[in-house]
This record gives structure tokens, C-alpha cells and sequence, in this order.
């Protein structure tokens, strides 16, 4: 039934727009060009200086820019308003309130500015890791002018925080924020060595969106799918990737129509899309924006993929973001492309042609370089979850232990900066050149790239390649950015030390760079991550790898972390430890929910299907040797083969699951969450696998008509 119906989904267009984009890009947003025709003077400048420069905003201008953003919005075809935050549940929450009000029997429309400015949720219903008590409710999300707000379903989204009654971070976007600042001020006081105008320093993030997509159909036949976004059970199709035919193929006229809706919408949301592609596994594609300014890239990210699941309604699709909801083919990233740029536009992550420009870029390149190593199990905890779990480590995933990758020529002028050795540089046409005093030209595009590296160098970025595809990206950025300012501040303060003693300031530079150089050298890697002698050698080298998620968590608790959050301001300790039992909380519910749903679907369709189809071979049986007499046990031989390997699944299922259900209510038993989860990752998780095990083997067995859910091979290819 389910195939039939997905079978009549045609390819169809619903949002076509018959003009060039320019002519519609971003016409849903109200930009600080639109925002000035609303306003005053006095108040556009007001916002202009927090989204530029982070000034507090006055709210004696609050009132008339909400009566500007109203203004704009009604005449939009707005009629109600939303904060729109981003709670610690890797997704986004609004609460729409409207526009009208009725007074004495009239009706009019009111937005007023402390309703721009501030509203109040209820904090205790989203995870808070103890920051905020069940009678506790009152929690708070506020406008952040540094995203500009946007009309999305008739209703005008308002970009915003949320903390608590206390003031501590209920959300992913408040220690970004004081990440980047953090960043920043460090980066700053870097780039003022070499360019003493520079006044500020910004990261860039570039997001690559990877997903897969399934008929609707199939999708609401498969319960796995519609209560944990993957599969729990289900055999590999026998066509899947393996003749690498779907990567940069032929996109499918459903997927394109998709596609081209989609990325209409988000060009009215001032999304700019630039790349679409079919990705390695069938069915999976990706999507990837221009780089911007992170914060702006984060917002867009996170309401691309809303604007990506409600255009796919209309075209019967589902649109999976999770990493790995397909055992056996690729699974779904979303590569971060890092980089950090001053105000006055010189990237410093990238090359120059002259020495100057090189030792600064080998300077930031030295101080990120050693932030990873530092903290290189803290960035990978960051991106681990469950669903993350399931993809690192195979399949084109990164794997599970942090290296930098950054090519061979910079591989080569590090070794020669680390042995303070002359370094041959043939592409600038010398013969050799001292590193101390000097620094070859660097071209920003002379290397390959290494998709086994969690964190490789590209030309003038660093991409993050070990991020999920599911989560809201500020849970990882936000890490990267702390690490990265605290390694900062020790540059700058290593290089005036020995400027206090007497050294010129290059060669000062130098030395610290040689430094950094020095110290974070176990953590450059330019081999193959996926291979048995790295997973070795990283282990020599005191690497520490992700081998269990729950157990990585506890790095939060570690001083060096502790030091590096409270250090930089990022976050506090109370906010550290929310984080550390939303993460375990998280880890856990998610799993429960993927134990049960595997249970009730081996109970309730699987065991039922087999049972049935044992009885179809059984009739099959007596009715031979009815016919055939005593002949029958020879010539019935495959029926009794199949008879026992069905009835071994049976037994086995229906012994697992009983298991799994015991040990879930065992773990339900522990009381300090944390232990809980580890519990949860070994006990229960190891008895899923059993489960799944003799699954998939029944699946193989029982008549595919018979089978009650769709297979691989239906929902992998259109």
C-alpha cells in the first residue's frame, strides 16, 4: 500500500518565482537598509551600532523600532510575532503572540517595544540541567540585534536569547555570543602586532548541510523513522553505494523540484545558497550557503532545515537530518568552514605574498593549531552524541580521535620552524630561506584535501568535518571559539614577555609560533584517519579518543575545562555543569526511546510476520507429505532449513527483548543520570544490537510480501 502511494508522488513545483533571484533575495527579511525607511535616525543608528559594533541597544528607542518592524510586517502580510531562541535541544522554539488587540469592541494592531525586546517563556519546560526547579518557571528570551528578524509563515520571527530568571544561559546562542567576543578581544590584541587599526576580529562559518530524503509514504509506514529519524532495524539493500554512481550524479526530477523550492524560500530569507548535490549515499543530497558571519550563519542554518521540512510536506518527502539513519551507507555531517576575519577585511587564516603577511598568518594558524590539541577531546565530546555516534568513525565520517590536517607544503614549513632550520622553498624562486627572520610565500590552494581529518586546513578556513548533521552548530562552534581565544591571549602574552626582554618583535612572533609549533605537533596527522596504524599511533601520541559518549562527557569536569569556560567568561560553572546533565539527560532519553520503538516493532510487526509465514511453510510441509508420504523429509529439506533459522530469530528476539526491557529498567533505576547513560550505552545498547541482529536475518527469510515494513532498497532509491 505504502509503495502504491509513493508511487503517485509525481514531481510538482509550488514555489516558482518567474524573475531573476536578486529580484526577490531576502524580500521576507527587514535588513538595516529596510529597517532605516520605518525609523528614525536616532534609532537606526541605535541598532546600527549593536549589530556593528555590539552596543547595548537603549530602550527609549525600543518603542519605535518595534513600531517600525510592526509596520513592515503587517505590510508583509504578518500577523503575529515570535522570539525565536535556540534551547539546549539542538533545535529552535517559538511561542506566537498576535499582533491584534481589542479594546472597547475595536480591534486593532499593537507591538509595543518590550514585547520586542523581552518575553517570557516557561524555562522549566526545556532542558536546563538544574538551573531552574519544576515550580521554577520564569525564564526569559531577548532580542539579539545582531540577526536581522524575518517573516516566515505569516509570522514575524524575532532572533533572541534565553536564560534564566537568574541570568545564566538556557541556550546555545549565549555563550556563542561571548565566545565570539571572547574571540575577539584576543584575536584582536593578536592582529594589533601586525596592524594597529585593526579594532575588532569576527568569525566567518560556511555550513554545509548534508541530508537524506524519503517518500512520505514509506517514511509514515516505517515507525522507527517517524519516532527516532533512523532506522532501528533493516536489512542492507544489495545495491547501495558501492558503485559510487549517486555522488555527483544526475539529481532526480522529485529531489530537483524539491530543491528548487526550497532554495526559493530561502532566497527570501536572504539565504544564499550556492551548491546543490547529489552526496555518496543514495538518496542523501547537500546543500551548501556562502560563508558569513557566524551567528547570521547559525539562524540560517537552523531555520534552513525548518524551511527544508515544510517545503518537503508539500512535496510528500521527509527530510532526515539525522546522521545516520541508514545502517551500512554513509551517514550525514554538517561540515563547518572556520575562518576569522578583522574589520578590515584581511582573513587571517589565509597565505600572503609577502613575509609579513605569512607570519601573521603562521602566527593565528600556530595559536588555532594548539587550541585543537589542548583541547582536542573537549571539541570532540562536543560533537558526540547519539545519533553522531552512529556515523564517526566509518563510512567517510571522520573518526572518532581529533587530528589537524594542513597539507604538505605547511607540514614541511612547520617541521622546518619546529628544528629552527632553513627551509628549500622552490615556489618562490629562492634557494633557502632562514624561517627565523623570514617567511616564504605561501600559496593558499597548494595541498589536497583529507576527508579523514575531523579538522583539516583547506587554503583560508579550517573545516570542522566531525560536526552531526542534526545538531544547531553553536554547540560545537562555541568550543572551538573558547579554545581558540584562550590559546590567543597565551600568543600575545608569550610574545610580550619576550619583547619585555629585549627581543625584536618578529623575531619575538617567531619564537612563539615555534613554541605553539612545538607543542601541538602530535596532533598534525596528513595520513589516512581510517586506518589501523593511526588509531595506534594516536594513542602513542596521548590522543584521547571518543570510544564511549557518555563517558566523554566527563571532560566537563575537568579543571583544564573548567578553566578554559570560567576562564574566558564563556560560561560559569553552574552553567558548565547544565550542560554536562542536559548532555547525559539527552543521550539517555534519546536511546530509551530508540530501545522501546525497537521492541515494539520486533513485537508487533516482525515476530507476527515471521510466525505467519512459519505457518504458511508448515501447511507447505504437511501438504507435501499428504502427497508424497515419507518422501517428504527429502524433498521438504529447505522448508525445514528455513523453519529453524526462523524459529532460532523467534526465540532469540523474543528472549533479547525481554532482556532489553529488564536493563532498561535496571538503568531507570540509577539515580544519578550520568551513570545512567553509561549503563544505557553499554547494557541496553549491546541488546538493541542483538535485537536488530536476528531482525534483519528474518528479513532475509520471510516472504517479501509478507514483510510488514518497507526495506532498504524501497526507501533508499525513488
Amino acid at each position: 500500500m505504502a509503495l502504491r502511494e509513493a508511487s503517485n508522488h509525481k514531481p510538482e513545483r509550488f514555489f516558482v518565482e518567474n524573475r531573476p533571484i536578486s529580484k526577490f533575495f531576502g524580500q521576507n527579511v527587514l535588513d538595516l537598509e529596510k529597517l532605516r525607511g520605518y525609523v528614525s535616525q536616532q534609532a537606526y543608528e541605535a541598532v546600527l551600532s549593536a549589530v556593528k559594533f555590539g552596543a547595548q541597544l537603549d530602550r527609549s528607542v525600543a518603542n519605535e523600532i518595534a513600531s517600525g518592524m510592526k509596520a513592515w510586517a503587517i505590510e508583509m502580510g504578518a500577523t503575529h510575532y515570535t522570539h525565536l531562541f535556540q534551547p539546549l535541544t539542538d533545535s529552535t522554539a517559538e511561542k506566537h503572540e498576535a499582533f491584534v488587540t481589542v479594546k472597547e469592541g475595536k480591534a486593532f494592531e499593537k507591538f509595543n517595544g518590550s514585547a520586542l525586546v523581552q518575553q517570557e517563556p516557561d524555562a522549566s519546560s526545556f532542558p536546563n540541567g538544574g538551573l531552574r526547579n519544576t515550580f521554577e518557571a520564569r525564564g526569559y528570551s531577548a532580542w539579539d540585534p545582531s540577526s536581522p528578524v524575518f517573516i516566515l509563515d505569516g509570522t514575524l520571527c524575532i532572533p533572541s536569547v534565553f536564560v534564566s530568571y537568574t541570568g545564566e544561559a538556557l541556550d546555545t546562542k549565549v555563550p556563542n555570543l561571548k565566545s565570539m567576543q571572547a574571540l575577539s578581544d584576543a584575536a584582536t590584541a593578536v592582529a594589533k602586532l601586525f596592524d594597529e587599526n585593526v579594532k575588532s576580529v569576527r568569525v566567518n562559518l560556511g555550513i554545509e548541510q548534508e541530508y537524506f530524503l524519503v517518500d512520505e509514504a514509506l517514511f509514515n509506514a516505517r515507525p522507527d523513522l517517524v519516532l527516532c529519524n533512523r532506522t532501528v532495524i533493516g536489512h542492507t539493500s544489495a545495491k547501495d553505494q558501492q558503485l559510487e554512481d549517486h555522488y555527483f550524479g544526475a539529481i532526480p526530477l522529485k529531489v530537483s523540484a524539491f530543491m528548487k523550492d526550497f532554495e526559493t524560500e530561502a532566497y527570501k530569507l536572504g539565504i544564499q545558497l550556492q551548491t546543490r548535490h547529489n552526496e555518496v549515499a543514495p538518496n542523501q543530497f547537500e546543500c551548501a550557503p556562502v560563508f558569513c558571519d557566524a551567528i547570521t550563519a547559525i539562524d540560517q542554518n537552523m531555520m534552513l532545515m525548518i524551511l527544508m521540512q515544510k517545503v518537503a510536506e508539500k512535496h510528500h518527502l521527509k527530510v532526515l537530518f539525522h546522521e545516520k539513519p541508514f545502517d551500512g551507507v554513509n551517514g550525514s555531517g554538517k561540515h563547518c568552514n572556520w575562518s576569522i576575519c578583522t574589520d578590515t577585511g584581511v582573513n587571517l587564516l589565509s597565505p600572503g605574498k609577502t613575509p609579513t603577511k605569512n607570519l601573521q598568518f603562521l602566527s593565528f594558524f600556530s595559536a588555532v593549531v594548539n587550541a585543537v590539541y589542548q583541547h582536542h577531546y573537549l571539541l570532540m565530546a562536543g560533537i558526540s552524541n547519539l545519533s553522531n555516534s552512529y556515523r564517526l568513525g566509518g563510512h567517510e565520517a571522520p573518526p572518532a580521535v581529533m587530528s589537524v590536517f594542513a597539507g604538505s607544503t605547511l607540514s614541511n614549513i612547520f617541521k622546518a620552524i619546529e628544528n629552527m632550520q632553513d627551509l628549500p622553498v622552490e615556489e618562490a624562486g629562492l634557494e633557502s630561506i632562514k624561517i627565523v627572520n623570514s617567511i616564504p610565500e605561501i600559496f593558499p590552494d597548494n595541498t589536497d584535501r583529507n576527508r579523514t581529518s575531523p579538522f583539516a586546513f583547506t587554503g583560508n578556513r579550517f573545516e570542522f568535518r566531525a560536526v552531526g548533521s542534526s545538531i544547531n552548530v553553536a554547540s560545537a562552534i562555541y568550543i572551538l571559539n573558547t579554545a581558540v581565544a584562550e590559546s590567543l591571549v597565551k600568543f600575545r602574552a608569550d610574545v610580550d614577555a619576550l619583547i619585555a626582554k629585549g627581543e625584536e618583535k618578529s623575531v619575538a612572533i617567531m619564537e612563539t609560533v615555534h613554541k605553539f609549533t612545538h607543542e601541538s605537533r602530535d596532533i598534525m596527522f596528513e595520513g589516512n584517519g581510517y586506518s589501523r596504524e593511526w588509531q595506534e599511533e594516536s594513542k602513542k601520541r596521548g590522543l584521547r579518543a571518543v570510544e564511549n559518549v557518555p563517558d566523554s562527557y566527563e571532560v566537563y569536569h575537568e579543571d583544564k575545562t573548567v578553566k578554559l569556560f570560567t576562564g574566558t567568561g564563556v560560561l560559569n560553572k553552574n552553567e558548565i555543569e547544565a550542560r554536562y546533565e542536559v548532555l547525559n539527560e539527552t543521550y539517555v532519553k534519546k536511546l530509551q526511546i530508540e530501545a522501546r520503538v525497537i521492541g515494539d516493532i520486533c513485537l508487533n510487526h516482525v515476530l507476527p510476520a515471521a510466525v505467519k509465514y512459519q505457518n504458511i511453510l508448515i501447511e507447505n510441509v504437511k501438504g507435501v507429505k499428504e502427497i508424497f508420504g515419507e518422501e517428504y523429509k527429502e524433498l521438504c529439506h529447505s522448508e525445514f532449513s528455513t523453519l529453524k533459522k526462523i524459529s532460532s530469530y523467534i526465540n532469540d528476539i523474543t528472549r533479547d527483548v525481554e532482556a532489553l526491557v529488564e536493563a532498561r529498567k535496571k538503568a531507570n533505576r540509577i539515580p544519578d543520570i550520568a551513570e545512567r547513560a553509561k549503563v544505557y550505552s553499554r547494557s541496553v545498547k549491546s541488546y538493541m544490537d542483538k535485537v536488530r541482529y536476528s531482525a534483519d536475518h528474518l528479513e532475509m527469510l520471510v516472504d517479501d510480501e509478507m514483510w510488514p515494513l518497507p526495506k532498504y532498497r524501497e526507501l533508499l532509491f525513488f
